[in-house]
């Protein structure tokens, strides 16, 4: 059969339109085959391909496939990651990581240390001087005594007062404060007096002691006008003179509590523990003992530690610096001085004992005002002041700025006493015995 030819016949595939071919000029080399784009997958990956295609590969846990179209799944939120595993799945231990713990432990250490310096350092002077170290314990209440105690108030642990608790580690923690520490006991009538004016007397001798031991003015180192004002004219020309003049025989301590402001602040209230009670002289007229403790917590003034003036009546006293002194003020006190600018909130306490007897004449007798206050005798002890330092103030001592051989400070030498035993009385004092300096065990 014949074939009839195409007049136009196509172009074969892959050629030009213009009838040329287009692999005319290919030369099949080296080169051509590395910069080939698109290469032949190997058999096993085809094979592979294919199998998954239908029945995806299943994952053992231990890694997962590049080929595996599953997603993965995102991990939850304080989930524990799973265990590390070796090459042939089996888990390992996770080394144990004891340096987190230990540095998180002494983080907490160092801030409830920096928290609580005092006590740290209440902790550390026990652990030096042997003190007991055990959880402070708070002062027991105590009520207004009626009766000599018949021993000192038990011993506390030893911590240090601030600003902030003036009468940690003090038993007057527990005593009453303010006026009302001051109870009067119920006014009988005695000898010429009936019971209104025993009760006018007793008082105006608690009104005396309010005005010369509680008055904030008065204990910052004002005059106490409203105390003078209550003495009889003989009794008030001495205590002028104590205050204007003091020396060693005439003081202002002996009837006030005074302290220089430049040295000792005031902290708080004023914590009292005594007892006042009524005794009957025959014809001379009445008597009114009174024994009061007064217990001032104090921070220190911008001069506390300075030098002070001495008034030993002793050759071997040490020569005594002039108030204004501009000499070098020695290390001790300098380092302390910064240390308590810094920051520092460490308190101290002076302890007042005072044991006074009023007497009222009477006036149908005497010429005499019954309005108005005469001493029979007046005794006091205190606690934590300076020795032989007569110049109307009391002078406490600080620990911060505790220092050997200020000039003017004494160094105690005498037997420790306990500022706080009240269970026996007030020494009378001796004219004629060697003054000493003793220390007090507490304060």
């Amino acid at each position: 059969m014949p074939i009839v030819e195409d007049p136009d016949p196509r172009p074969s595939e892959g050629s030009d339109p213009d009838g040329s071919d287009p692999f005319e000029n290919l030369v099949l080399d080296e080169e051509f085959v590395k910069g080939a784009a698109v290469k032949e997958q190997a058999g096993r990956t085809r094979m592979l391909a294919a199998r998954w295609k239908d029945q995806p590969p299943v994952d053992p846990g231990a890694r997962r496939t590049v080929l595996d179209p599953t997603p993965a799944r995102p991990k939850r939120r304080l989930r524990r990651a799973p265990a590390p595993v070796d090459a042939w799945g089996t888990p390992r231990r996770r080394p144990r990581e004891w340096r987190a713990p230990l540095f998180v432990l002494l983080t907490v250490a160092v801030l409830l240390a920096a928290l609580n310096i005092d006590g740290l350092r209440d902790w550390y002077r026990g652990t030096q001087d042997g003190l007991p170290t055990a959880a402070p314990t708070a002062a027991p209440s105590v009520a207004p005594e009626t009766a000599p105690p018949g021993s000192a108030p038990p011993l506390l642990a030893a911590q240090t007062p601030t600003v902030d608790h003036p009468w940690a580690g003090s038993p007057a923690e527990g005593w009453p404060a303010g006026p009302d520490a001051i109870v009067l006991p119920a006014a009988q009538a005695v000898g010429a007096f009936d019971a209104d004016q025993v009760a006018a007397q007793l008082k105006l001798v608690k009104d005396f002691l309010v005005a010369a031991n509680l008055d904030p003015a008065v204990i910052a180192g004002g005059r106490p006008e409203t105390a003078l004002d209550l003495l009889d004219r003989e009794q008030r020309d001495a205590a002028v003179r104590g205050l204007d003049h003091p020396d060693g025989t005439a003081d202002a301590t002996t009837l006030f509590s005074r302290f220089d402001p430049r040295e000792a602040i005031q902290v708080g209230d004023v914590r009292i523990l005594g007892r006042m009670s009524v005794e009957g002289d025959g014809e001379r007229g009445v008597l009114i003992h009174t024994d009061f403790s007064f217990v001032y917590a104090l921070r220190p003034g911008p001069e506390a530690g300075r030098p002070l003036p001495s008034s030993k009546p002793s050759a071997s006293a040490r020569p005594a610096a002039p108030e204004n002194s501009n000499a070098a003020k020695p290390v001790a006190w300098t380092v302390a001085l910064a240390e308590e600018a810094a920051g520092s909130t460490r308190t101290a306490r002076t302890v007042v004992r005072r044991a006074d007897t009023y007497r009222f004449y009477d006036p149908a007798r005497y010429r005499t005002n019954p309005k108005k206050i005469n001493f029979e005798e007046f005794r006091s002890d205190v606690g934590n002041s300076a020795c032989f330092v007569d110049d109307g103030y009391y002078h406490p001592q600080f620990e911060q700025f505790a220092a050997p051989a200020l000039p003017g400070r004494e160094t105690p030498h005498g037997p420790a006493v306990d500022p706080y035993d009240r269970s026996t009385p007030v020494p009378a004092p001796d004219p004629g015995a060697d003054p000493a300096c003793g220390t007090v065990s507490r304060s």
